[in-house]
């Protein structure tokens, strides 16, 4: 056998681990296996549950429409190998090994797909009836709450909050929404955007508190800095998530500052061998000339084509992928469902479609006379024609954007 050949023999029986059993990792384990991998697979979880889909958690599952969301796949088919309720506590990249409470993993190629945790409010850890909505558990012991119609507080006007507080209602608690900024998804959206958006907290029958503070939080009560004291037989805390990255410390991945792994164009970290897709990480976009760091079921779907392609890139010598996609995201909130795709940052033109005060409408930002970014509520196709549009870079008549009985598509010069 020749020395070429041994090096592909040699390569093609490298061990894959992914750490992190949610939508970016069970995606990753897929992509190799659809991509030809055929080195052995390991896909690492932190919860005991079979691998489920999160979005469900704050909907069917939470109102007991679904008793869980596991992905409906074979992985013993695919020749997955399933360590799940393992903590990855530390990467050695010297020896090319993952610490875990079992013990050393070693790896020849690693994906990082650790996900994002929530932020917790601070001085709230240990109080009966605080939650948080991210794992299968949290959804599980939220549920009583619900069954038991308490009276509900959700600190955070958010998309979880938005979509918990929708549950709540529908379920038939009385819900507060607490949010510290002068209107719903501050960080998020600009502020004309948003302010439709306040009204639907009332026209489901949910109190929106905005520009209230969190003091601290007892047993049954939330007290706000005004002195306010709110009811609140349950609180679930949804302020943000930040990605879950503290385990890589001194492991010589590099991290932004916002805590995110820093990933090149093709999802490979700062360390030879390792990638990283989904909510832990960030990427550089051509396509907005900027890093980007998406927190959102989407990203965590396609990232995985990529790292996949880039790991048999390197197997095999072929060319690089580049991830460079548009963020899309959705959320189902009070009655209305809501679309994003793209990056509204830098952009210099904002043109509605419809009246925030109606049902449906939409909203689109323009960059350079290019859509950069669509926001649809209640309207899919404006989402479906905005996504292509900014795909393809066209420049669009700004008179045809803004005259919502227009097609999106038509707009395009």
């Amino acid at each position: 056998m020749s020395e070429q050949r041994q090096q592909r023999t040699a390569r093609r029986t490298r061990h894959a681990v992914v750490v992190g059993a949610g939508m970016a990792g069970v995606q990753s384990a897929v992509a190799l296996r659809e991509a030809g991998f055929t080195g052995s697979v390991t896909l690492i979880g932190a919860e005991p549950h079979q691998p489920y889909d999160r979005p469900p958690l704050s909907k069917a599952v939470l109102l007991g429409k679904a008793e869980d969301s596991a992905f409906d796949i074979d992985f013993e088919a695919l020749d997955i190998t399933l360590r799940l309720g393992l903590d990855v506590t530390a990467l050695r990249a010297a020896g090319q090994v993952l610490d875990t409470a079992d013990g050393p993993v070693p790896y020849d190629a690693l994906i990082l797909a650790t996900g994002a945790e929530p932020v917790t409010l601070p001085g709230a850890d240990g109080v009966p009836g605080v939650h948080l909505l991210r794992t299968l558990d949290d959804a599980a012991r939220l549920r009583p709450v619900l069954d038991r119609r308490h009276d509900v507080v959700v600190v955070g006007a958010g998309w979880i909050g938005a979509e918990f507080a929708t549950a709540a209602r529908a379920a038939g608690c009385a819900v507060t929404v607490v949010e510290a900024a002068a209107r719903p998804l501050a960080g998020t959206l600009p502020a004309e955007v948003a302010a439709p958006m306040a009204g639907w907290y009332a026209d489901s029958g949910a109190e929106l508190l905005t520009e209230a503070r969190v003091d601290r939080v007892e047993e049954g009560a939330v007290i706000l800095t005004d002195g306010r004291v709110l009811p609140a037989g349950a609180v679930v805390v949804g302020i943000g998530a930040r990605s879950a990255t503290g385990w890589l410390a001194g492991s010589g991945v590099a991290l932004g500052a916002d805590g995110s792994v820093t990933a090149d164009s093709a999802l490979r970290t700062s360390l030879p061998g390792v990638y990283a897709v989904g909510d832990c990480a960030s990427f550089p976009s051509a396509r907005y000339g900027t890093r980007l760091l998406v927190h959102h079921w989407d990203n965590a779907l396609q990232g995985p084509r990529t790292a996949a392609a880039a790991i048999m890139a390197a197997q095999d010598g072929g060319p690089l992928p580049v991830y460079d996609p548009v963020p899309y995201f959705w959320s189902e909130q009070f009655g209305r469902f809501v679309q994003y795709a793209g990056h509204h940052a830098g952009a210099d033109t904002l043109l509605w479609r419809g009246d925030g005060a109606a049902d449906t409408w939409s909203v689109c930002w323009l960059r350079d006379g290019a859509l950069a970014a669509v926001l649809a509520v209640g309207r899919p196709r404006d989402l479906a024609q905005g996504r292509r549009l900014i795909e393809s870079g066209a420049v669009l008549d700004p008179e045809k954007v803004a005259d919502p009985a227009v097609p999106l598509k038509s707009a395009a010069l």
